[in-house]
């Protein structure tokens, strides 16, 4: 019952960190607190992060982005042994913007399968937009391992982002298009769809 309770504990902080990375700033003389031999530990439940471990990773969004790194290793390395034909395969997610959204910039979008989160980040006068793959979703071995073609699409069709996935299971491209994010996705039936390019 310990150990259920343990790694129930790490599942929520791995949830946690991941929500908070990609939307963390760079922070000043920022370095890696933590080893990766703490992090993997942490990971595979033999020894959970103490509180102080806890405050450094949570204050360093350079460490954050290596657990998250980690972590989708972690996952897929635990799913090697399947064979390929078992993983499940993804023919696409789709999401919507929620009404509650439109109070504030729009800052993140979630699949309605909570496989993949689109983050919308200012910078220079535009946006860029991070297509962030779950490392929980059943199909992230597959997609890491295949690296397929995926394309973001809003509810008109448009392309928002395209391109290949990298190590950490993320695909960053500009906002392409001339209104901020939440009025853009308002225009166009508030929808939006992850899925795999046809080659």
């Amino acid at each position: 019952m310990q150990e259920n309770e343990l790694n129930s504990a790490q599942d929520d902080l791995d949830a946690r960190l991941r929500e908070r990375v990609l939307l963390s700033r760079p922070a000043q003389d920022d370095r890696l607190m933590l080893a990766d031999a703490t992090l993997l530990a942490a990971l595979d439940g033999t020894r959970p992060l103490t509180p102080n471990e806890r405050q450094a990773l949570a204050a360093s969004p350079l460490t954050l982005r290596r657990f998250r790194q980690l972590s989708l290793q972690h996952h897929a390395a635990a799913q090697v042994p399947v064979a390929a034909a078992n993983d499940p395969v993804w023919t696409g997610s789709r999401g919507m913007l929620r009404a509650a959204s439109t109070a504030t910039e729009l800052e993140a979008l979630v699949t309605d399968d909570g496989c993949w989160t689109l983050h919308f980040l200012p910078q220079d006068g535009g946006w860029q937009v991070i297509l962030a793959l779950s490392a929980e979703a059943p199909f992230a071995a597959r997609l890491l391992r295949e690296q397929p073609l995926l394309r973001v699409i809003d509810g008109g069709g448009a392309i928002v982002l395209q391109g290949r996935l990298d190590a950490d299971g993320e695909c960053e491209r500009v906002w392409p298009f001339a209104v901020g994010p939440g009025s853009h996705f308002q225009l166009y039936g508030a929808g939006f769809a992850v899925e795999p390019v046809a080659p």
